[in-house]
């Protein structure tokens, strides 16, 4: 498909290049238009390229030696992903997958070094995604160590709402389809709990459901119920 550089100039990350680095960067890439449900690359599998989200959302989903699959991120418009030179990795570490209809840019991963040598801004921009996953991955170990089930939802729907939100006059909406199945997925919990979770906050009017999608109609109450939730001993 066609890319229209105007999509490219408007995320922060190129904003600043002239339209002669733009194009040079772009020489080598290719775009990928990815429906609902299929994989960008899947884990274990040889890091040929690396990535950019350009419209939609992807989850990466790890499979554990126990066999049991975690939702370990999502990846917002305007992330770099698949990077796994940077990491000193030669093959993906999780699978990623379009939990909404995306497009995405890929370039071969021999192209990495030239990729930061020449625009030092991604180089930066990637150091600060890795630092963002390292934090993450803290919290959540921390979240899986010391908090109740429903903190741990909490929390994740408030970063949910907070990087995938739309404002509409009830709330914010989560702007791709999100599942039980995810949530739990993310959680380290089972859907029945999940389920039973999210049906307490329907009934109290922190949350409106359904199939696949989630308003937060009381960011507020649902922050301060994660807050205010005792941690395990």
């Amino acid at each position: 498909m066609k890319l229209d550089r105007t999509i490219i100039k408007s995320l922060s990350l190129f904003d600043k290049m002239t339209d002669e680095e733009l194009d040079a960067l772009l020489v080598p890439a290719q775009t990928r238009r990815l429906p609902i449900g299929e994989t960008v690359f899947e884990q274990g599998q040889p890091a040929s390229y690396f990535f950019l989200l350009l419209h939609g959302r992807l989850k990466v989903t790890q499979v554990t030696s126990a066999g049991q699959q975690i939702i370990v991120r999502v990846v917002h418009p305007g992330d770099l992903f698949g990077f796994a030179k940077a990491l000193q990795r030669s093959d993906y570490p999780g699978t990623a997958l379009a939990a909404a209809e995306s497009i995405v840019l890929s370039w071969p991963t021999e192209q990495w070094p030239k990729f930061v040598e020449r625009n030092p801004r991604l180089a930066v921009s990637a150091m600060e995604t890795i630092g963002q996953r390292l934090e993450e991955a803290h919290v959540r170990i921390r979240e899986m160590s010391t908090q109740e089930v429903e903190k741990r939802v909490a929390h994740t729907v408030l970063r949910l709402a907070q990087k995938a939100g739309r404002a509409e006059a009830a709330g914010i909406r989560i702007d791709f389809p999100i599942s039980r199945q995810d949530i739990a997925e993310m959680t380290g919990t089972t859907v029945h709990t999940v389920s039973r979770i999210l049906s307490a906050w329907e009934s109290r009017g922190l949350i409106e459901g359904g199939r696949q999608k989630l308003l937060v109609c009381d960011m507020a109450e649902l922050a301060s119920l994660a807050e205010s939730l005792p941690e395990r001993r």
